[in-house]
């Protein structure tokens, strides 16, 4: 395999950045229109999406174009599945409690401060995150074993993130679970098996690209930043924080992994 081609990964990158920001702002002309900031969660998966396609165009004639189609498939796969699932979930629902709370304390106009502080900053996150989606369009060499290894990663993240939504889904769909937490099938194992498939997918995607040793160790930290997002920031830590309230929250804590999947422990039999 040749030297990694940098300056043409770093025009990709700039295409990246003007796609993954355009798709925020798009959203955040249409949300304040709607006066609805939550749809900025559908657009996430779409910006991720629409980097992955733009980066396969500009990109074209220069990778191997196996691995090329592999990682656009899959992030396309991945990002317009969760667009998908986020926009059937929000339906019918007013303003994210999440959002309501951080403009209650914005300084000034509201919509001005969701656009710096939640537009502009995921689509800088869009465009780190992806990197290794970049960076696998201009890896010359076949895929090796590290890389199908990746692909397999990807599908497991995708099992745990489609089949935990869609049994969340079911659970609050049924009107005797209100209230409730959440402690079957997949939940049992993981207290986020969505969160968990996140950090497969991602994983995954990253291991596309280490058949380029030079292009990983560049775009390691996406992974590692995307993992941080998922356990200590606005993922885990912040959804736990929000149900340590919540009638058994507090036993299904105690039986079930924080993230990564294991068999629930065994209630100890009281004498």
């Amino acid at each position: 395999m040749t030297g990694y081609p940098w300056a043409a990964f770093g025009q990709g990158i700039g295409a990246a950045a003007l796609t993954g920001l355009a798709v925020m702002f798009v959203t955040f002309v249409i949300a304040v229109a709607r006066g609805l900031h939550r749809i900025v969660d559908i657009a996430w998966g779409i910006a991720f999406a629409a980097v992955a396609l733009v980066s396969y165009a500009v990109s074209a004639g220069q990778g191997d174009d196996a691995r090329r189609l592999l990682v656009t498939v899959l992030t396309v796969g991945w990002g317009l599945r969760l667009a998908g699932h986020i926009a059937a979930r929000g339906r019918g629902h007013g303003e994210d409690a999440r959002y309501e709370a951080m403009l209650a304390r914005a300084p000034g106009n509201r919509n001005l401060y969701a656009a710096r502080m939640v537009y502009l900053l995921q689509g800088v996150l869009v465009v780190l995150v992806s990197l290794p989606v970049q960076a696998a369009q201009y890896i010359t060499g076949p895929l090796g074993p590290v890389a199908y290894a990746g692909g397999a990663l990807w599908l497991v993240g995708m099992f745990f993130e489609a089949v935990g939504d869609h049994q969340l889904a079911r659970f609050k769909a049924d009107p005797a679970n209100r209230g409730r937490v959440m402690d079957r099938g997949l939940w049992s194992w993981t207290r986020h098996p969505n969160y968990f498939g996140d950090f497969c997918v991602w994983w995954g995607l990253f291991l596309i690209v280490c058949d380029a040793p030079a292009a990983a160790a560049a775009t390691v930290v996406s992974p590692l930043v995307m993992s941080f997002l998922l356990i200590n920031g606005s993922g885990k830590r912040l959804l736990e924080r929000h149900m340590a309230d919540r009638p058994g929250f507090a036993e299904y804590t105690a039986r079930t992994s924080g993230f990564f999947p294991r068999p629930p422990k065994r209630s100890r039999p009281t004498r």
